[in-house]
């Protein structure tokens, strides 16, 4: 089975309409796709990747294998209720807390800031897409996440250490994700993230060549009224090597208000023979228009 690859290079010039898409099935059939060409500094990217791992080496790796998770994986014990992972959490928008976090080294900090704020104008611009796609003004969603300071935004920084018992617990546990957009710049030789998809767990393979992996959370598919999908995930626990994870939310704003847009949602409360009148003068005329008349009927207009 192969995930659908986006290319963003190709949304300039006559591959566009394929594009576009290509995009659209992407998010209404599978809920999760690959960016290629996406305008974000490589470089820079390798560089977040490389200062996450040296982070992780010397401020949490002998924390975490000294906790209590990995002690009871030696009583061969099954854990159904805890993650392997090793995790801190960034704010970025409205506010961010990079230079609070213990530890963290100005580089890293540096680095992350210059990389956040290319990922923004890159969801910025997949939300405007999304959009386009569905028929909606091309800022819908991100007016609609926005509270007084616009969307939030909040980074999950992760290691998925080699686990010595993978059979006994999950890297994380299935799960959809609760917010809008999100952005996963991953490891590029260690596999374990699987969606689900048509009743099967879909491997997902390392991210070559800095590929973005996007999925749409559960704000999406309820603005979208079910059009684009929410899909459960999950990251197994591997045996050989380290899985690096940092996977950024553009989410709603802790105030935001969401709802299915109206334009996408369906008539209802519409007497049957308000709209046989209806249909009787617009038989042969497209349904979608006949929809958005049937809409102001149900309303009382």
């Amino acid at each position: 089975m192969e995930i659908p690859v986006i290319d963003f290079s190709k949304l300039e010039g006559e591959d566009r309409s394929a594009t576009m898409a290509l995009l659209h099935r992407a998010c209404e059939k599978w809920g999760f796709f690959m960016i290629e060409n996406h305008g974000i500094d490589t470089n820079l990217m390798d560089n977040v990747k490389q200062l996450v791992i040296q982070h992780y080496e010397a401020n949490m790796k002998q924390r975490f294998y000294e906790s209590e998770l990995p002690m009871s994986l030696e009583k061969k014990e099954s854990i159904s209720n805890t993650d392997w992972e090793s995790t801190f959490f960034l704010w970025h928008r409205p506010s961010s807390n990079i230079y609070e976090i213990e530890g963290l080294s100005k580089d890293l900090c540096k680095a992350v800031d210059g990389y956040i704020d290319q990922l923004i104008k890159l969801a910025e611009n997949l939300s405007e897409l999304m959009c386009e796609n569905l028929g909606l003004e091309k800022s819908y969603i991100k007016e609609a996440f926005s509270g007084s300071q616009g969307p939030s935004v909040g980074t999950k920084v992760a290691i998925y250490p080699q686990c010595p018992r993978p059979e006994l617990v999950r890297g994380l546990r299935e799960h959809t994700d609760a917010g809008g957009i999100i952005l996963l710049l991953q490891d590029e030789k260690v596999p374990g993230l699987e969606f689900f998809k048509d009743g099967h767990w879909v491997k997902i393979p390392p991210s070559k060549n800095n590929r973005i992996f996007v999925n749409t959370g559960d704000q999406i598919e309820i603005l979208s009224n079910g059009m684009y999908k929410s899909i459960q995930h999950r990251v197994m626990a591997e045996k050989d090597g380290n899985r690096l994870s940092i996977a950024t939310f553009y989410n709603p704003a802790g105030e935001a208000i969401i709802s299915p847009a109206s334009k996408l949602l369906y008539p209802c409360h519409l007497r049957f023979q308000d709209y046989l009148n209806l249909y009787s003068k617009t038989k042969f005329a497209e349904k979608g228009p006949r929809f958005e008349s049937a809409k102001t009927l149900a309303n009382g207009h």
